[in-house]
């Protein structure tokens, strides 16, 4: 190719051959060259081979792994068709273009593409058009949308069916269902595409009675396997929709695999495992996603062995079903078995893991405390180069905190540069397991000097930090931070941390007075938590109330039981300690061990406390 470039001769034979040498440009230097040789032939100023240039590479380009050629080609359109002998009358070549930024990484070229189209007096047609709303659609641009809308209008455009379908997806995009649906019934003609469009736009928004309405006033002749797979993922995700997603499906003409992966994950979804099981064994093929979907099902419902044996049936497997079969094992506590299945992906086949897997064995790692195996996981993820900018890194910050090492949890913190929220609060939440009340509270007035808009997981860390650590003033101030300048209404995790401030403070009445004027109605949580304050703090009469409240309310819960138990004894009552144990084993009810983990020389070891 570079020898072409160098030759004293007329390089290229044709237009073709020049096209053809181009796109066998490896890199933006290759092509450096041979533009140069271009302009000093002269044959950039040849109006066909730029015309070739701009529609060879100008689109197709935008999306692989060379946007150099994509940026050459809009250069070579700029310089030689836009700024250059005059106007473009025809907009085939600005369609390229703009096609090129409306699909690609900049949309918002498109738009200001449309405009120097209109102020070059280049006449739009309705692709010119049609790629605008796009931009806008992928850009979230209700505004400029609704200003192409005018325009439409204003030009006569409007009656154009694929425009109203452009517009309707347009609207959809940007959450304006209202919108969207007055041009749908203003459209004089609507074809699949249009009722598609709206029926999966209610459903995405969940109004599925609205895409049901809209269903049955289809005609029949225009519903097809969009619209049919549309209805059954909308009704198959609520718990009172699955039957009349399975009747729907029963009724349809024909079925593709979304047809039957959507019934599936319906079932799966609401518990209907034996559902999903039969409708798994009669179907006429199946994908990774299909028995993905089964795995996870089996895992949530507890049937850790049911999940393992599809796992092992499966004739291919892909990250997702690696990424199934672990966090049901991790869901059910089998925590060394999660960290088996991510070995066998990465060490025995071709797959690499990908963030969600990473996410997984971390959460894996955390729950088991093994500093050791975070370490390492921690070098395999710096030495894959996987960024720690979303949730990697937060996952990274609560596995070392979970491990003991809150230095390491720092250290991780420390080296993300672009941090969210989630980053902050995952470090403050680790701050508050190993006590450091201070730090945790100082990461909130960071927080409000950086004017990072804190959330309310932001706040349960503070105040739990504050509860850990006997911070009344601080706890106190957080609250009110949160309310007053914040506007982040409390919920009853907030609530839960500030009865455990006051009542672990001695504050009983405060925190009684706080339960009593809560807006929404406290759990058992929270009494339990004002509770265990009354026993510590020796207020016996109030302690005993709650706790019989507790046992009336709750039931079976053992807590409650122990805690009024432990009360009675603290007070040398030998008799009602024998009758709340009586009460106990009449209801069969046991108290739930705790539960502790050390390693030792690279081993775990489980301790359970009864």
């Amino acid at each position: 190719m570079l020898v072409f470039a160098h030759s004293r001769h007329h390089p290229w034979s044709s237009i073709s051959r020049t096209i053809h040498l181009l796109g066998t440009c490896k890199t933006s230097h290759d092509l450096n060259k041979l533009h140069a040789r271009l302009i000093t032939t002269g044959l950039i100023k040849n109006p066909d081979l730029t015309t070739r240039i701009v529609l060879a590479f100008a689109s197709a380009s935008a999306s692989s792994r060379r946007p150099f050629l994509a940026d050459f080609a809009r250069c070579v359109f700029h310089e030689h068709h836009v700024y250059s002998s005059g106007e473009v009358e025809d907009p085939f070549l600005w369609n390229a273009v703009i096609k090129s930024h409306s699909h690609g990484v900049d949309p918002r070229k498109a738009l200001f593409l449309l405009c120097l189209m209109l102020e070059s007096s280049v006449p739009v047609d309705k692709f010119s058009l049609s790629l605008a709303l796009k931009a806008c659609s992928r850009l979230g641009f209700v505004k400029e949308g609704t200003q192409v809308h005018g325009f439409l209008i204003k030009t006569g455009t409007w009656s154009d069916l694929f425009l109203q379908n452009c517009l309707i997806g347009l609207y959809i995009k940007c959450g304006c269902l209202g919108f969207a649906r007055q041009v749908f019934d203003r459209m004089p003609q609507r074809d699949s595409v249009s009722y598609n469009s709206m029926i999966d736009g209610y459903v995405k928004c969940g109004l599925v009675e609205s895409a049901g309405e809209l269903f049955d006033l289809m005609p029949r002749e225009k519903r097809n396997l969009i619209t049919w797979n549309s209805m059954i993922g909308g009704y198959a995700q609520r718990a009172d929709g699955v039957n009349v997603a399975a009747k729907l499906f029963d009724e349809m003409p024909e079925k593709d695999l979304i047809s039957w992966n959507s019934m599936i994950g319906g079932y799966v979804k609401h518990g209907r495992i034996e559902d999903a099981k039969g409708l798994f064994d009669v179907m006429p093929r199946r994908d990774v996603v299909t028995w993905a979907i089964m795995i996870d099902g089996y895992g949530k419902l507890g049937l850790v062995h049911e999940a393992k044996t599809m796992f092992d049936q499966m004739p291919h497997r892909d990250v997702v079903a690696y990424n199934s079969m672990m966090s049901g094992y991790v869901q059910n506590r089998y925590h060394m078995e999660a960290l088996e299945v991510f070995n066998h992906m990465e060490k025995e086949s071709h797959l690499t893991p990908d963030e969600t897997s990473l996410v997984i064995v971390l959460s894996a790692i955390a729950q088991l405390g093994r500093l050791s195996k975070a370490i390492d996981m921690h070098l395999y993820i710096v030495e894959k180069q996987f960024p720690l900018s979303g949730k990697l890194g937060v996952a990274l910050i609560d596995m070392y905190s979970k491990c003991g090492s809150i230095q390491h949890a720092m250290g991780v913190f420390e080296g993300i540069e672009s941090k969210s929220i989630d980053h902050w609060n995952a470090m403050i939440g680790g701050l508050a397991v190993h006590g450091l009340g201070e730090s945790a509270f100082d990461m909130l007035l960071q927080i409000e000097r950086r004017s990072i808009k804190p959330d309310h997981i932001t706040f349960v860390g503070v105040l739990n930090a504050c509860s850990h650590s006997g911070l009344v003033k601080e706890g106190l101030l957080c609250f009110e931070l949160m309310r007053r300048k914040h506007k982040i209404e409390p919920r009853l995790q907030h609530y839960g941390c500030m009865v455990d401030i006051l009542a672990r403070s001695g504050s009983i009445e405060l925190a009684r007075n706080l339960i009593e004027g809560m807006p929404i109605e406290p759990n058992d949580v929270i009494w339990r938590t004002f509770l265990t304050a009354c026993s510590h703090h020796k207020e016996f009469e109030t302690g005993e109330l709650v706790a019989k409240h507790l046992i009336l309310q709750g039931g079976y819960n053992p807590s409650s039981y122990v805690l009024l138990s432990n009360m009675y004894a603290s007070n040398g009552m030998w008799k009602d300690v024998r009758r709340v144990r009586t009460m106990m084993k009449e209801k069969n009810i046991e108290k739930i061990p705790g539960c502790s983990w050390i390693e030792l020389d690279g081993r775990v070891h489980e301790f359970l406390c009864r």
